[in-house]
């Protein structure tokens, strides 16, 4: 258990070896945190403080790129949300649950899961010796390093101003892949 002190997005867990999902930890504007959930070719971005999620199907969206699908109904992943909770889960053995009374997230992988994933929270593969791996491949026993090493964004403690899409049939889509706080083209 460490703390993260850093004010940077950082790489909870990502299937390495199928891309059957990524767990990103995003840090949102006023001290705040996102979770960002990525399985088949969809992504819902929980935020626990504000008890919301939002959701879009990439695979979904229209040629225009002005339709994103914004409904669970539509999507391969299982979505659950009650007053205090939300549960995310696919076929693959990936679930993702987030409590908001407690302010406490989960990740729970299958089996078939084992040792295809690093990140933050580790390989998982049961082998203690090789949690605290670095993205290069390398091991490090510095909080400080590791938690580093798998920040997703370049980070500052000036918040720069985004530029706004230019106005095209294309807007929606832009705005998605430049400026939410997840994405990775951000």
């Amino acid at each position: 258990m460490y703390d993260l002190a850093s004010k940077c997005s950082v790489l909870l867990a990502k299937d390495f070896v199928h891309s059957a999902f990524t767990i990103i930890l995003n840090e949102e504007t006023r001290n705040s945190r996102s979770l960002y959930v990525e399985m088949n070719q969809t992504v819902i971005t929980i935020y626990p403080r504000l008890k919301i999620s939002k959701m879009y199907n990439f695979s979904l969206m229209e040629e225009n790129c002005q339709v994103l699908d914004q409904s669970p109904e539509n999507s391969t992943m299982n979505s659950r949300q009650g007053i205090n909770k939300i549960e995310v889960s696919d076929q693959k053995g990936v679930s993702v649950s987030c409590d908001f009374q407690y302010d406490l997230c989960t990740v729970t992988l299958a089996g078939w899961h084992h040792g295809v994933s690093a990140g933050l929270f580790g390989t998982n593969d049961n082998e203690a010796g090789n949690e605290w791996m670095v993205p290069n491949g390398s091991f490090t026993d510095n909080v400080k390093e590791f938690t580093q090493s798998w920040q997703v964004n370049k980070c500052s403690l000036v918040q720069k101003k985004e530029k706004p899409c230019p106005i095209t049939a294309k807007q929606n889509i832009c705005k998605v892949f430049f400026e939410e706080p997840h994405s990775l083209l951000r």
